[in-house]
């Protein structure tokens, strides 16, 4: 008996309309799009004038060359953060060069380069997780509290945090490696992702430091966690 055929995802049909010329698709995509696209330039440019007018040219080239997202490779969604990065990158880079000042040289400016793109992407991907780990990892994380603290602060378990925690800093690393490898081809051979991996271990650390002071929370049950599942 003859199988029905696989229903394209929302990502092929968009990119089927957009070969077709269907002005609605792009506006489509813009409405759901553009607050990541523009999110992710600014943080790396600094410039919303400069950022707002990089997410036109994406969203031109994507009207222009909608051939260019393979749905084989992954979604509109990382294929665009993958393609802003790099665009704001190169734009970043050719500012800085023409800023720079000769005491500094061009190793310094790299470098800085390097962290803000660094810094954005991880804030890019943090943005894309699911709400409670998104929460736990800005209070664990960014704001350096422990797993006691993160808890009481959510209404949750300690080992609700924890867990959190973990799922959530195992998809972070994940999905970074993931885009590293889509914007700079063989970048996981040459040992690139150290200073992200101690980043992302910091954040255990942070709720890690006050368990020896009040316990590992394994007592406090799963809390709303179960089996790697969250609510």
């Amino acid at each position: 008996m003859a199988t029905p055929d696989r229903i394209p995802r929302w990502d092929e049909q968009l990119q089927r309309r957009l070969a077709r010329g269907e002005e609605t698709a792009l506006g489509e995509l813009y409405d759901r799009l553009s607050p990541m696209v523009h999110g992710l330039a600014g943080r790396i440019l600094a410039d919303q004038a400069a950022a707002a007018q990089l997410t036109r040219e994406i969203f031109a080239h994507v009207w222009e060359h909608p051939q260019d997202f393979d749905p084989a490779q992954g979604s509109l969604r990382s294929w665009l953060g993958a393609l802003t990065h790099r665009r704001a990158v190169e734009r970043l880079r050719a500012r800085r060069g023409a800023e720079r000042a000769p005491e500094r040289g061009p190793r310094a400016s790299e470098e800085e380069i390097r962290a803000v793109a660094t810094a954005a992407r991880m804030q890019y991907v943090v943005d894309s997780l699911p709400q409670p780990l998104r929460e736990t990892i800005a209070v664990t994380y960014y704001d350096g509290r422990t797993y006691q603290e993160t808890a009481r602060l959510l209404g949750i378990s300690e080992q609700a945090a924890k867990q959190r925690m973990r799922l959530g800093l195992e998809l972070l690393a994940t999905e970074l490696a993931d885009e590293r490898a889509r914007q700079e081809p063989g970048a996981e051979h040459r040992g690139g992702h150290g200073d992200l991996h101690r980043d992302l271990h910091r954040g255990q650390q942070h709720g890690e430091a006050g368990e020896r002071g009040g316990g590992d929370g394994n007592g406090g049950g799963n809390g709303d966690v179960d089996g790697g599942r969250w609510t």
